[in-house]
């Protein structure tokens, strides 16, 4: 039986780095969940979630900043949407926000009840191993952002990523890349598109634990670790993707997704 400080600091460390690699926290961390039995607390998805808020404002907060400043301004005048850098990245956030929170919406409660199935899982592990490899069939990338329609596709992708085991970060980053964004703002528009759900999924998870006791220190533990491995597994993808490394991921999710399916087959949940 783990203690619960190697739980609050192995909990972070999956959310950390599943979650800022095309690897799918979720997934990781549902798998740590059925393997390791590691459940933290009540509390700590709140936590973890906030943590990954807070890793996102860190590594992106001047473009953060700048969409935020100019679309605020661009509600005014909308013709700014299209006349500064922020505008357009705000017009790219706001579109892909209606799929993304509509898609989320409609598979919360079915995600809810096959998050521990390991077959699920496994079945999530394959759709982000085929959205890394067909990111590997991307060409160079000249655009600096994605077309109204391209916006909403990666808001698909977004939304999908609600599904246990299918990367967030994977699926918008590989929509972007096959959209012809160049890596170093596919890299950066994947993750400004996951800042109103992941606000959205706070507002909606604190609701749900209102009521629940507080996780105490341990879970503050947890977020803390997922920050800091958060931060620097952002830094480690931004790289590869400017490198052309990206697909790489492939070679992990792909023999574990059929390794997790076969498990599911094997030890039905």
């Amino acid at each position: 039986m783990n203690s619960p400080s190697t739980e609050a600091v192995l909990l972070g460390i999956v959310q950390g780095w599943g979650e800022f690699l095309p690897l799918s926290g979720a997934g990781h961390r549902a798998l740590a969940e059925i393997l390791f039995k590691l459940h933290g607390g009540a509390g700590y998805g709140l936590l973890l979630r906030v943590a990954t808020l807070v890793t996102t404002l860190l590594v992106l907060w001047p473009e953060t900043a700048r969409a935020v400043r100019d679309g605020v301004r661009a509600l005014v005048r909308p013709s700014r949407f299209n006349e500064t850098t922020g505008g357009r990245d705000a017009l790219v956030v706001l579109l892909a926000s209606v799929p993304s929170a509509l898609i989320g919406l409609a598979l919360r409660a079915p995600v809810e009840r096959f998050t521990g199935n390991p077959l699920a899982i496994g079945l999530g592990f394959l759709g982000t191993t085929a959205a890394l490899s067909l990111a590997h069939f991307a060409g160079p990338g000249e655009r600096e952002q994605p077309t109204l329609r391209g916006a909403l596709l990666m808001g698909v992708a977004q939304g999908l990523g609600v599904l246990p085991g299918l990367s967030r970060i994977g699926a918008t980053l590989s929509v972007a890349l096959l959209l012809g964004v160049r890596p170093a703002r596919a890299f950066e528009l994947s993750l400004l598109v996951s800042l109103p759900v992941l606000v959205g999924s706070i507002v909606l998870e604190a609701r749900e634990s209102w009521t629940t006791p507080a996780p105490g220190l341990f879970g503050v533990v947890a977020a803390v670790v997922a920050t800091g491995t958060g931060v620097s597994a952002a830094g480690v993808l931004r790289a590869l993707v400017n490198r052309g490394y990206f697909a790489w991921f492939a070679f992990w999710v792909g023999p574990l997704a059929l390794a997790t399916m076969a498990m599911g087959l094997a030890w039905p949940a």
